[in-house]
């Protein structure tokens, strides 16, 4: 197991949300091919967040080692309120360029820096119920949201920047129930389900 040096707690201590900032925090990491295809989910959807004028922080990724040593503190630390991560995965696994880890692992780690956040993960398969109990067993991040079935990379950029667009355009917070009704207009358009843990 993997424990950052700079974790920030050994229990992250909630922040009120006025002690946060509405942006999105972005973490990507993709397998060789589509980095050979410049299939950069998360650096577009930087791209659209940034002519909407919202704060937003992209960071790339191949490693764990990167996320536990470094990118999970400065999350914490940005005190961003949205953190999206833009991977691959399945229903046991978050799979970057160069790890796969499990959900245990995985959740053991970045539980510490959710309370009072949102996460959001496109990627296929991972948001389960399985890694809704590693990563939030507490319920201490507000939720997680993600598609629930496989997801082309196409669809996955337009549905994210319609989802933000639509969530951040005229508030600076997401409320339950706004983004239910974001997710299933994204469904109405798309036919793509999000859950929402």
């Amino acid at each position: 197991m993997v424990i950052s040096k700079k974790r920030p707690h050994s229990k992250a201590q909630p922040l009120p949300e006025e002690k946060t900032r509405p942006g999105v925090f972005i973490i990507e990491s993709l397998g060789f091919k589509d980095e050979k295809k410049k299939r950069f989910e998360g650096q577009i959807l930087r791209d659209m967040l940034t002519l909407s004028g919202k704060e937003v922080q992209y960071w790339y990724v191949r490693t764990w080692k990167e996320l536990t040593d470094d990118i999970f503190q400065r999350f914490y630390d940005s005190k961003l309120r949205y953190l999206h991560l833009s991977c691959h995965g399945n229903s046991s696994h978050v799979c970057l360029t160069l790890d796969d880890v499990s959900f245990g692992e995985f959740g053991e780690e970045i539980r510490n820096y959710l309370p009072s956040r949102r996460l959001f993960v496109s990627a296929c398969e991972v948001v389960n119920e399985a890694f809704r109990v590693e990563v939030n067993p507490d319920n201490e991040c507000y939720s997680i949201i993600g598609p629930r079935d496989e997801i082309r990379f196409d669809d996955a950029v337009v549905m994210w920047a319609s989802f933000y667009h639509l969530m951040l355009r005229d508030s600076e917070v997401m409320r339950s129930a706004e983004i239910r009704k974001a997710l299933a207009r994204l469904k109405e358009t798309f036919g793509q389900t999000f859950l929402y843990l």
